[in-house]
């Protein structure tokens, strides 16, 4: 009897758990992405695609709307939609919205591609960093490699291979309407419920048939670490505030105590370093621009005739074209930010170094090394101990022969208050 009783009371927390597998089974993860693909949008889809595998949610929709971006990028999130076991579906919306560029691969990938009406997509011809067009040889091997991935990806999902060609090859781009008919994707929906609606029920090959009678809708919200993410991690961004920390850390350095340009310049730093975790860096390009920041600090202390400025200069610049490396022309600095930003980076240095420079060659001017070198007039006779008359101020002086007041001397030392002194030579002609 008491086993009955205990197998009683088991029931009501079995149909609890069912009842909470089944709301996560038949949970949507929504992820809205409308902004350009970038190594922060790529951890964002894929955070949100693990996040939707650890819920063991339904599917995961990305409702997109892209002009392109990075490539290294494209490729993380179309690797993240390929080997995950949620259902993807990738949803250009809202009307007047695009899937250009890189967004034409990722929706590719998706196991269900859609697009609502007043929608296009296409245009998937690589351009180099700043926009400009690839040429000679780098052209022909970035293009071809892009149409050899985006075949692979469509020939998987069984779409439209020879259209994602023309696309990559030619800058092809399609309405909605168009792209149905031309297999490139597998549906068009006016709204989230309406997609819902009509993937329900949907046999998706090796994941099983989509369930979402009732489907209750997560839309994933960006953290603080991805929004800075998504900010910082362009290339040229990320250089430029790596600069900014250098030289505020490097002016901290060279003026102890000024504090706000160490602030800011450890700040710009961290954050650069933050963005670079996460592109393509050649660690020779940091080497050579730490280098640059050594000959910049050694100009203040070794007198080069500029020779060290010179090298910490061409140094900077070859350490910035070296910095990041990868097979995407975007990974690489755009001129328009590059060349300004060395000039005025390396000017900042100069400058620096050289106000230091002087500060250290030139005489003091307070204190009482100040005082020696400066004209006098004694007033009390040195005997050989009396007061001379220097800078306004009266002082205890002495010297190594008897001198009569009046006298015109020089400074020659400073020993505890007292000031040794000695006649000028007009002085001595005229004994």
């Amino acid at each position: 009897m008491k086993i009955k009783y205990f197998f009683l009371l088991l029931i009501p927390w079995f149909f609890i758990y069912v009842g909470h597998t089944s709301a996560d089974e038949n949970e949507v993860v929504i992820i809205e992405v409308a902004d350009a693909i970038s190594p922060g949008t790529a951890e964002f889809i894929s955070s949100g695609i693990k996040t939707a595998e650890e819920k063991d949610a339904a599917c995961v929709i990305i409702e997109l709307d892209t002009p392109g971006g990075l490539a290294e990028s494209m490729r993380k999130i179309v690797q993240s939609i390929l080997n995950t076991r949620v259902p993807v579906v990738v949803y250009v919306s809202p009307s007047g919205a695009r899937a250009a560029s890189a967004g034409v691969m990722i929706t590719m990938a998706a196991d269900v591609a859609a697009m609502a009406p007043g929608t296009n997509i296409g245009a998937a011809h690589p351009v180099g960093g700043g926009g400009k067009d690839i040429e000679g040889k780098m052209s022909e091997k970035v293009i071809n490699d892009m149409v050899a991935h985006a075949k692979s990806v469509a020939e998987r999902r069984g779409r439209n291979v020879k259209w994602v060609e023309e696309a990559i090859r030619e800058s092809v781009s399609v309405t909605e309407t168009e792209a149905m008919k031309e297999n490139i994707i597998d549906l068009i929906a006016k709204d989230i419920d309406d997609l819902i609606q009509q993937i329900n029920g949907r046999d998706i090959k090796d994941k099983g048939v989509l369930k979402l009678d009732n489907a209750k809708k997560v839309v994933l919200e960006e953290t603080l670490r991805t929004k800075i993410l998504k900010t910082i991690s362009n290339p040229n961004i990320a250089y430029i505030l790596m600069m900014i920390g250098l030289a505020g850390l490097y002016f901290e350095l060279s003026h102890p105590g000024a504090i706000f340009p160490g602030v800011i310049g450890g700040i710009c730093l961290i954050l650069a370093f933050f963005a670079l975790q996460t592109l393509p860096v050649n660690y020779a390009g940091i080497l050579l621009i730490v280098l640059a920041i050594i000959f910049f600090i050694m100009e203040m202390k070794i007198t080069s005739y500029g020779l060290l400025s010179v090298a910490g200069i061409v140094s900077l610049l070859l350490g910035s074209l070296m910095l990041f490396k990868g097979t995407s022309p975007e990974m690489n600095l755009s001129w328009r930010v590059l060349v300004p930003t060395i000039i005025l980076v390396s000017g900042f240095f100069v400058v620096v170094a050289g106000l230091v420079f002087r500060a250290q060659v030139s005489k003091p001017t307070t204190g009482s090394r100040g005082l020696i070198g400066e004209i006098g007039t004694v007033k009390q006779a040195l005997a050989p101990e009396g007061k001379v008359f220097v800078h306004g101020e009266l002082w205890n002086a002495k010297a190594k022969e008897p001198i009569d007041a009046g006298t015109k001397v020089r400074v020659v030392n400073v020993d505890r208050l007292v000031l040794e002194v000695e006649p000028m030579d007009d002085q001595l002609q005229s004994i």
